[in-house]
């Protein structure tokens, strides 16, 4: 361990080494380290390495972002606290994600989002901190929109990245008012690549959770789309028509009546056979989630459930974190 300690100090003090193949080389080398011994992490975090590597990231060197990136993404699987607290970890990841579309690294933007992701998969506390970054949540956002552009992995890690964040009810409301609905139906409609339509539906089923849902779905006939995933001749995934599913519901419970009587409206042309599907075939979660749509929607139940957030900062009770979302395991950048 002593070994490991000492190669790492010195690793560490070449980061700031006036020669930048020195500082390349050093850079490989942790991200090697962190990606292929979990030991070094908290040495490498304990160094002083964080502010090094959050620095790197506003490099114009493609090898030196991405390297940081991706040492950053390996730390905050086991050493999230460490990022948190290190100043200017969130502000270097802004820039790299708010610079997909220019001067970033495609696979820096990747594992930066990666990182969001990360920190937030299984830390409650840390989402509304994050979801307070705007800069982050509007370069997420962005990445979603410039879908034809965006590399799929790159698109799903910000989708992962969008999902964290809405986990916590109050960011919702921030992700509907920095345009997320129309971005995700934009997904969901024009992008059918492998994965995206189901992890795009997840985030859009938790974004349903907000008061202020309801008319930015209805801009973007998401209703409508939704619908659509259920109807049988679609062909969509269990897991698309769960997802549908878990938003309807959220819709519903945070819409009031007259969005449930717009949802009543579209769902009975052709998606109630989808819902059905969905209470007899479905995982357990969306067999309980399309009992309770159907009860709803045919007058047998009532609205109230937990976690809706309004722009108020208050916590409405109409709301579940109950949608599916694809794999969510972390890891390093190739």
């Amino acid at each position: 361990m002593e070994a490991k300690r000492r190669t790492v100090r010195n690793l560490v003090s070449k980061l700031s080494s006036v020669s930048e193949p020195a500082r390349i080389d050093a850079l490989s080398q942790l991200r090697m380290m962190t990606k292929q011994d979990p030991e070094t992490r908290p040495i490498i975090a304990e160094s002083g390495a964080i502010p090094y590597l959050s620095e790197t990231l506003y490099s114009s060197s493609h090898s030196s972002q991405e390297n940081a990136a991706a040492t950053l993404l390996n730390l905050s699987i086991t050493e999230k606290e460490p990022l948190m607290s290190t100043r200017g970890v969130l502000d270097g990841i802004a820039h790299v994600i708010s610079h997909h579309n220019t001067t970033s690294s495609a696979a820096a933007v990747q594992s930066s989002a990666a990182v969001i992701h990360s920190l937030l998969s299984s830390v409650d506390e840390y989402r509304p901190l994050v979801g307070s970054k705007r800069e982050i949540v509007y370069a997420l956002v962005d990445i979603l929109r410039c879908h034809v552009s965006s590399p799929p992995r790159t698109i799903k890690d910000a989708l992962k990245a969008l999902f964290a964040i809405a986990l916590h009810p109050l960011n919702r409301f921030t992700m509907v008012n920095l345009s997320v609905v129309p971005a995700l139906f934009s997904l969901v409609v024009k992008d059918g690549r492998v994965g995206i339509v189901e992890d795009a539906t997840a985030v859009i089923a938790q974004v349903a959770g907000c008061e202020e849902s309801a008319d930015a779905f209805r801009k973007v006939s998401g209703v409508g789309v939704l619908t659509d995933l259920l109807d049988l001749a679609t062909g969509a995934s269990m897991r698309s028509k769960e997802n549908a599913v878990s938003a309807l519901l959220n819709l519903v419970r945070c819409g009031g009546e007259k969005v449930a009587d717009d949802v009543r409206d579209v769902v009975a042309f052709g998606a109630l056979d989808g819902i059905a599907d969905v209470r007899d075939k479905g995982s357990s979660k969306g067999k309980s989630k399309a009992t309770e749509l159907l009860k709803l929607l045919l007058g047998n139940g009532n609205r109230n459930g937990n976690g809706c957030g309004n722009r108020n900062g208050n916590v409405v009770l109409c709301s579940d974190d109950g949608s599916s979302f694809g794999s969510l395991q972390n890891h390093d950048s190739e």
